[in-house]
């Protein structure tokens, strides 16, 4: 079993959370659901720019917890 405070524990969990938030985004992006911030309605482009960001760091944060010792 991996020690908790090890590069690939620390590099996964990154990974799962940046997945997360992208799948939030996709939900967002499915339901077409409004958001509003300090009266401001936020355009399904945002999600669409966060759907990438966090897909990408999703990713990339996984392939480095496989060369992570």
């Amino acid at each position: 079993m991996p020690a908790m405070n090890s590069p690939r524990t620390g590099l996964r969990v990154a990974s799962v959370v940046f997945a997360i938030f992208a799948l939030g985004h996709v939900v967002r992006l499915i339901n077409q659901a409004r958001v509003t911030v300090g009266g401001f309605h936020v355009p399904m482009a945002v999600s669409v720019v966060g759907l990438i960001i966090g897909g990408a760091l999703s990713v990339w944060m996984w392939q480095l917890s496989s060369r992570a010792g």
